[in-house]
C-alpha cells in the first residue's frame, strides 16, 4: 500500500492506494493555524480505517511543490520520517503534474495553477499522450494570472487550487479560449500525487529519502534583521512591560 501526502496547498490531503491504483482511503483538510499537528493522527487514522498497520506501507508517495513553503517543508519532512522509520521507498512528484493529471483524456493542453504570492500563480504546460501519458511542454514558472491568460492562444484547459479566486478571472476574459475545468475537479488531490507516485514505483524511479527537496522557484518573502527598523529605549521598554 501506498501513502500519499500533498501539504503543497492550502486544501492539504492524505490518502492510500493499493498497488493496482485503487484508493482504499483518502482525507481532505482545509488548513488552519496549527492544523499541521493533525497529520499524524489522520495517518493513523486512515491506517485504521483500512484495517491497514505502519507494517502494510511500502511506500510514500510525496508532494514536492511548488506551493506553501511551510506546507512543503512539513509534508516532506513527515515523508522522510516515514521512510526512515519504516525502511521503505520514496517518490517525489511534481504538484503541477498531479493536478493536471485530474483531466483525464484531455484533448487539448492542460495548464494547471497553484497560488504563489503576489498576486502570481505556478503553473506549467502539459499534453495528454495517446497512451494517456502526460508530457511536460513548459517548465515550472511563476507568472501574475492576468498575464498568463494572455499567453493563451490556443484551447487548453485550466484547472487550479482556488476555484471561486483564480475562475472568475478568466470569465471575465471574453474571446479567451481557456476552458474551464468542473470545480469539483479543482484543488489538488493527495491521491493524484499516490497515482503518479504509484507509477514511479513501478518504473523503479525512486528518490532519495535525505535529499529530496522541495521545489520552491522563488525564494521565501522573509526579511532580514539587517532592514529591520531599530528599536528605540521606549520600544523595548514597552515590549517588556507585563
Amino acid at each position: 500500500m501506498i501513502l500519499a501526502i500533498n501539504t503543497s496547498t492550502l486544501q492539504f490531503s492524505l490518502a492510500l492506494l493499493k498497488r493496482d491504483g485503487t484508493i482504499a482511503a483518502e482525507q481532505v483538510m482545509f488548513r488552519k493555524k496549527g492544523n499541521f499537528g493533525n497529520l499524524m493522527p489522520a495517518v493513523e487514522h486512515l491506517l485504521s480505517v483500512s484495517d491497514a498497520g505502519p507494517g502494510d506501507l511500502s511506500g510514500i508517495a510525496v508532494a514536492i511543490g511548488p506551493g506553501s513553503f511551510t506546507g512543503l517543508r512539513i509534508g516532506i519532512s513527515l515523508a522522510k520520517g516515514l521512510c526512515h522509520a519504516l525502511q521503505i521507498p520514496i517518490a517525489g512528484v511534481s504538484s503541477l503534474e498531479a493536478l493536471a493529471s485530474q483531466i483525464p483524456f484531455a484533448i487539448s493542453p492542460v495548464i494547471p495553477l497553484l497560488r504563489s504570492r503576489k498576486g502570481e500563480v505556478f503553473t506549467a504546460r502539459f499534453i495528454m499522450t495517446k497512451d494517456q501519458q502526460l508530457r511536460r511542454q513548459q517548465e515550472d514558472i511563476s507568472i501574475k494570472l492576468t498575464e498568463l491568460i494572455s499567453t493563451i492562444r490556443e484551447p487548453a484547459f485550466i484547472i487550479g487550487d482556488n476555484f471561486e479566486e483564480q475562475a472568475p478571472v478568466f470569465q471575465s476574459e471574453t474571446g479567451t479560449p481557456a476552458i474551464l475545468a468542473p470545480p469539483h475537479c479543482w484543488n489538488l488531490k493527495a491521491s493524484s500525487v499516490g497515482a503518479l507516485g504509484l507509477m514511479k514505483f513501478i518504473r523503479n524511479d525512486l528518490d532519495d529519502a535525505y535529499g529530496i527537496k522541495p521545489v520552491y522557484l522563488r525564494p521565501p518573502d522573509i526579511r532580514s534583521n539587517a532592514f529591520a527598523t531599530p528599536l528605540t529605549m521606549q520600544d523595548k521598554t514597552d515590549r517588556i512591560r507585563p
